[in-house]
């Protein structure tokens, strides 16, 4: 008897996850891997954050935190959000969840009622349409493909408001892209937005850190929307924190109170001993920021500089993030054997199972044609992974 309800019927599985899956069953298989599927640093957290985790368990932080999370990790990250980025917010506007993830998804099931409308950019991070599924409202995708680098325009921003448009998803950096919009960009969807005040912005700003173009530059700066700017964020890029699963909401009061309101009904507060770890990542010493940005960067132009030597790729330069994105429809209709590539999950199981490369088709992120590689792993590994690729691709015809 099958008794699962619409709602969760309605939900597409996450593809990432779904990939790495499907590469751990081959590995566990004895086949040799490389996992360019998951969007996780391959750093361990920076020392002097695990020696606050274990000081807290020392310390007995073993009961239940506030819902929104502890008073001086909201404060620590108020001082970052004045420090970095020129904000002010005040402890009350600032909620902890378990992972920026939820924290999102408390934004969307807060705002959001049945037939509301929620424009998102594609290429999208993965969950964006199926959070916005699950509080019954309805995606309006505006489509920038790599010809204007995957960044929507003012215009066509414009052109997607209607009555029922709730809330803005915007993605900088970009997971999948790396994209990154400049200031200039940015204030020209500001603008188009204060026309319509009835629009919230959700400004996904994880990767904010992982930039390479100087320094990050946030939509919640520009005066005429300001109050209509709800920054989500948290450690799991920057520090890499990723098992940790501590994110925030940094939000408009009446905002911050709804989330609040919901997750004491579903999760209540994030773990004490992660919040007490992420005290001393905003806090304390950033020279980690920064040497894993290094490497980011030095990886980033290795795989590009790799991926601009296979034949029928196209290849952007990623500005942030730690993603690359081609497009791969070159690939598209041709054959192997009896094998023949009808879109990017094909070719893209073609390279898992031909060249032991995991990847993830493009039609989870909205946009078909194309693939993306993480570059969140060694050197060495991406200099192999990319070889194992053009290797596989040379043989399809």
């Amino acid at each position: 008897m099958n008794q699962i309800s619409e709602r969760l019927a309605s939900l597409s599985p996450s593809e990432t996850l779904a990939m790495s899956q499907k590469s751990n069953e081959l590995k566990a298989q004895g086949i040799d891997i490389i996992n360019l599927s998951v969007g996780e640093p391959d750093f361990n957290t920076p020392d002097h954050i695990k020696a606050a985790a274990k000081k807290a368990i020392d310390d007995n932080f073993s009961f239940y935190s506030p819902v929104p999370g502890y008073m001086d990790l909201r404060k620590a990250i108020c001082a970052k959000l004045k420090n970095e980025n020129a904000l002010e917010f005040t402890p009350d506007q600032i909620v902890v969840s378990n992972g920026a993830k939820q924290s999102i998804c408390n934004a969307i099931l807060s705002l959001i009622d049945p037939e509301d409308e929620v424009i998102i950019p594609a290429p999208y991070w993965v969950s964006y349409v199926e959070m916005v599924k699950l509080a019954e409202g309805k995606s309006v995708i505006i489509t920038a493909g790599i010809d204007q680098d995957f960044k929507i325009t003012p215009a066509q921003l414009e052109a997607a408001i209607t009555p029922k448009t709730k809330a803005l998803i915007l993605c900088s950096p970009s997971n999948p892209t790396g994209s990154v919009y400049s200031k200039e960009e940015l204030k020209a969807l500001a603008d188009v937005l204060a026309k319509y005040p009835r629009v919230i912005v959700l400004a996904d700003e994880i990767y904010e850190h992982i930039n390479y173009i100087g320094g990050h530059q946030s939509i919640a700066q520009f005066e005429n929307i300001r109050d209509r700017v709800a920054i989500i964020n948290g450690v799991s890029k920057a520090y890499a924190m990723t098992g940790w699963r501590i994110g925030f909401i940094a939000a408009p009061l009446w905002l911050a109170k709804a989330c609040n309101k919901l997750q004491s009904q579903y999760t209540s507060g994030p773990s004490s001993i992660a919040q007490k770890a992420s005290v001393a990542a905003f806090a304390g010493d950033q020279s980690c920021v920064g040497e894993m940005r290094k490497a980011f960067e030095r990886r980033r132009n290795l795989v590009v500089d790799l991926a601009k030597q296979i034949p029928g790729f196209k290849v952007n330069v990623p500005q942030g993030a730690f993603y690359l994105f081609p497009e791969v429809s070159y690939y598209f209709g041709k054959s192997f054997g009896d094998r023949k590539i009808e879109n990017a999950a094909d070719l893209a199981m073609f390279l898992l199972e031909e060249g032991h490369v995991a990847t993830v088709g493009g039609a989870a992120f909205g946009t078909p044609e194309c693939l993306r590689f993480s570059y969140a792993t060694s050197d060495e590994n991406l200099v192999e992974a990319l070889r194992r690729i053009k290797e596989a691709l040379a043989k399809l015809k």
